[in-house]
């Protein structure tokens, strides 16, 4: 049986939630708390905003069955340690290493979404996958720097990355059982719990003195970013979710030029324009071939 046509609005959905998720490593260096604690915050002071929308979307928020439940449990364990170890990294490295390394879940993702199908990428596919990568070499070329003062940073950065796509692949199993909203509501729950023993144990500064970087951490980063991209996760396959979120490192440059006065160069237009290049051969319809029903996480009693 084909696969149901996705919302017209999911694509859009994905590329303003990228967006929105791309913000993050600025805000978390901007807060003054630390690393742990501003993953903390970003779930916690979440929570409300997703409820009410939630309950305005008439999203119910409500208890899933066990099986959905151990899922999302797991998700928030990946999540919360994607969140430990990047931010941490953020902070141990630089802004052009930390977002090249963690955007490894990108690829990662694409990978998965392929082999679950069990077959290679057309080669439209292929193409696209091609230029995005090129695209993001492209852009951190000036930025990246390998360095054994960064090596940790590096690492966690890296570390990261793969935590992410396992939490992104635990989302899109666990999605056709539960609405977006309620499953961000306890996964953004899960995970506040998690990282706030860990932000206390290593000795952080968990309390902060001025809010704004991390509401807008909370707003944007998982209300905006993950909310959307949790909605476009049940309508679109894993490729073109990996290859969008490849747009990260583009934006990240963008916030380097306005905040930090980091000059664009024309490999860095080029790069830009390599991954939107990318972007556009994924939604042909020749690039979207052979997606196949997946299988989901039935909610059980």
């Amino acid at each position: 049986m084909p696969a149901p046509r996705p919302h017209p609005l999911a694509f859009a959905a994905l590329i303003v939630g990228s967006t929105a998720l791309a913000f993050g490593p600025w805000l978390v260096r901007l807060s003054d708390v630390g690393p742990v604690a501003a993953g903390f915050w970003r779930l916690t002071l979440a929570l409300p905003f997703l409820w009410l929308i939630a309950v305005g979307t008439k999203q119910r928020p409500h208890w899933p069955g066990r099986a959905v439940i151990g899922a999302l449990l797991l998700a928030a364990l990946f999540f919360a340690a994607d969140l430990a170890a990047w931010h941490t990294g953020i902070h141990l490295t630089k802004l052009g290493n930390a977002t090249l390394f963690g955007n490894i879940s990108s690829f990662a993702f694409a990978a998965w979404g392929l082999w679950l199908v069990r077959r290679w990428p057309s080669r439209v596919q292929g193409m696209a996958l091609i230029l995005a990568a090129a695209g993001c070499a492209m852009l951190m070329a000036g930025s990246y720097e390998l360095s054994p003062r960064y090596l940790r940073g590096d690492l966690l950065a890296l570390l990261a990355g793969l935590l992410y796509a396992g939490y992104l692949i635990l989302v899109e199993r666990t999605r056709g059982a539960l609405a977006p909203l309620p499953l961000l509501l306890l996964v953004s729950l899960f995970g506040a719990v998690m990282l706030l023993p860990l932000a206390a144990g290593l000795g952080e500064q968990v309390w902060p003195s001025h809010w704004t970087p991390l509401l807008l951490l909370a707003l944007g980063s998982q209300v905006i970013g993950q909310g959307l991209l949790v909605y476009a996760i049940g309508a679109l396959p894993p490729l073109v979710i990996g290859i969008a979120l490849l747009t990260q490192p583009a934006i990240s440059a963008l916030i380097g030029w306005l905040a930090y006065d980091e000059r664009l160069t024309a490999l860095d237009w080029v790069g830009a324009l390599a991954i939107a290049l990318a972007l556009v051969l994924v939604r042909l319809p020749t690039g979207l071939h052979g997606r196949e029903a997946k299988p989901k996480i039935a909610a059980d009693a």
